[in-house]
């Protein structure tokens, strides 16, 4: 009598999605292998030229920006410009090294 109600109480809900999961797949026919692998590659250059474009434009507008004020702390005679000049060209170098390490890992 045990074993019954534990069949249906914790077994069965169980076996019983198990079943209906297995009952419901159906067979997907996808488009032509090739097709879909020129689409993904279409979208996928699109996409990471948008990306990489734009992160040269960011990395433009931090260096208008850090050489601005660059030269407001310069003419104000501050003893760290070297530090502020190395930290925004770091800035900048790294965000053009990283917009061109992207179009060529992915040969763009």
């Amino acid at each position: 009598m045990r074993k019954l109600k534990f069949l249906f109480r914790k077994a069965l809900p169980k076996y019983t999605t198990v079943l209906l999961a297995l009952l419901n797949v159906r067979i997907v026919v996808a488009q032509d292998f090739t097709t879909g692998i020129d689409e993904a590659t279409g979208i996928l250059t699109n996409t990471f030229d948008s990306v990489s474009n734009l992160i040269l434009a960011i990395g433009a507008i931090v260096g208008l920006i850090g050489g601005i004020r660059c030269y407001i702390k310069w003419n104000t005679g501050d003893q760290d410009v070297t530090k502020a000049i190395m930290g925004w060209g770091g800035a900048v170098l790294f965000l053009v090294v990283a917009a061109l390490t992207i179009r060529l890992f992915f040969g763009l």
